[in-house]
């Protein structure tokens, strides 16, 4: 599996070109893979027959390790610990302790062929366990033995494998819960004869509470660990405050409209509310330094020249936070454009590493799902992040008489380390400001000589 990054230490495979048997050259595509980021092609780095294919597709894979093997035809090798099936059958029927079947074919070349064409010669039966439910598992022969060494339950486990096979991972969970361990226990305690009457107890118990039809495990993606990762670092090693604002959306509403109404014949795009906050906020936070800057050894604010807004996208794989570049130099229009084409490759899952690199300040929008308020996260080594919400109703006095106007609210999450209430706090003000009177903010800049 080849090393994607620097800080990559595992990727998945999302799809196989080649099948064992097939002839590749130098170059050729094998498969897909990608991190929690990217999806990325793999190539063949060598000519030859695929003589094994040892993970399959949805398999996480550390990097580095073997995932195929390609040489001549005939051709034997040996894999240092393969995580593969093994030849071992277990039958936990309540008559007979644990049997344990190992089909061991010490033949050389007999042995050299299983490994060389995967499963194709394997038996169907070998490596599964019956449970008591009539279900069949498969395990893997590391985790078989960290389970004979952590001395648990492997019935236990929730296979995270491909087709739900059990492998070291899952005995490694079972074991930190302490899962199992007194059934295991409790079985060897008895000896030939089973497991006690106490012990039977207890796992049948556990069987009626382990409703099979009534829930599903969805195993976490790449990208969701990477997620979590990510912001429970930020949230344990930022000091991260919120501030809430609020601005009349009447003159942004209304410049929509005209361009939904005319936009098309001047050449413009569908812009969006988020896209005119894209666009303000690239302008009024050059005068907000440390807002668009990094925190570097956490004693250096790096200061940006230009501003580089990352963009939450919701996908179905996860979150997407790609990087309109330069955005302080591009038009209202311009940014419109990059951001659709930017959420376009997020959904398509057409993306590469570079789309996520250097934000100086993300934006992230649940208006349109009528968020009110919310308390972003902030991405390190970020200072601040802004969090655009839905448009409301709201009443305000105006010569002694109650109006209603559109409003929407605006929140801030900044680096208390770095940035003080206070110019957090202007910075929100100015933005409003701008946002009241977008249209004075375009006609600034068209006289800069600056597009729309």
């Amino acid at each position: 599996m080849p090393k994607a990054g620097i800080t990559v230490e595992e990727c998945v495979i999302t799809q196989w070109f080649k099948q064992v048997g097939d002839v590749v050259e130098v170059g050729d595509i094998l498969f897909n893979y990608e991190t929690d980021k990217a999806t990325f092609e793999c190539e063949s780095t060598a000519s030859g027959e695929i003589l094994a294919i040892l993970r399959e597709e949805g398999d996480e894979v550390p990097v580095l390790e073997a995932v195929c093997v390609v040489g001549s035809p005939g051709e034997s090798y040996t894999l240092d610990e393969p995580e593969a099936d093994t030849s071992l059958h277990t039958n936990t029927d309540a008559n007979t302790n644990t049997d344990t079947n190992i089909n061991t074919n010490t033949d050389a070349n007999a042995s050299t062929n299983t490994h060389m064409n995967g499963h194709a010669n394997a038996n169907p039966n070998l490596g599964k366990i019956n449970i008591e439910q009539g279900l069949e598992r498969k395990i893997s022969p590391r985790a078989k033995e960290a389970a004979r060494k952590a001395g648990v339950d492997i019935t236990c486990a929730l296979g995270s494998g491909p087709a739900g096979r059990i492998i070291e991972r899952d005995v490694k969970e079972l074991e930190r819960n302490r899962f199992g361990r007194g059934l295991a226990g409790a079985g060897r305690a008895e000896g030939a004869e089973g497991e006690d009457g106490e012990a039977r107890e207890v796992r049948e118990a556990m069987g009626r509470l382990d409703y099979p039809n009534e829930y599903k495990d969805v195993k976490f993606t790449s990208m969701r660990k990477a997620t979590a990762k990510a912001m429970m670092t930020s949230l344990s090693t930022i000091a991260q405050v919120t501030n809430q604002h609020s601005f009349d959306a009447t003159t942004i509403i209304n410049i929509r409209s005209r361009i939904k109404t005319s936009g098309e014949i001047f050449g413009l795009s569908n812009i969006t509310y988020n896209d005119m906050v894209v666009y303000a906020v690239s302008r009024v936070i050059e005068n907000h330094p440390n807002l668009n800057a990094h925190v570097v050894d956490n004693n250096i604010i790096r200061q940006f020249k230009n501003v580089h807004i990352g963009i939450a996208v919701d996908t179905p794989k996860g979150l997407y936070v790609p990087v309109v570049r330069n955005a302080n130099k591009l038009s209202l229009d311009e940014i419109a454009v990059e951001i659709r084409r930017l959420a376009a490759l997020c959904q398509d899952g057409k993306v590469t590493a570079d789309l996520f690199e250097g934000a100086t300040f993300t934006i992230s929008n649940l208006g349109a799902l009528g968020v009110e308020m919310f308390t972003p996260v902030i991405n390190p080594p970020q200072t601040g992040i802004l969090g655009v919400c839905g448009i409301t109703t709201k009443v305000r006095e105006i010569s002694g008489e109650l109006q209603g106007y559109q409003s929407m609210n605006l929140a801030l999450t900044y680096d208390h380390c770095v940035i003080d209430g206070w110019p957090a706090s202007k910075f929100l003000k100015d933005l409003c400001q701008t946002m009241e009177n977008f249209d004075l903010l375009l006609l600034q800049h068209l006289r800069r000589g600056d597009l729309i």
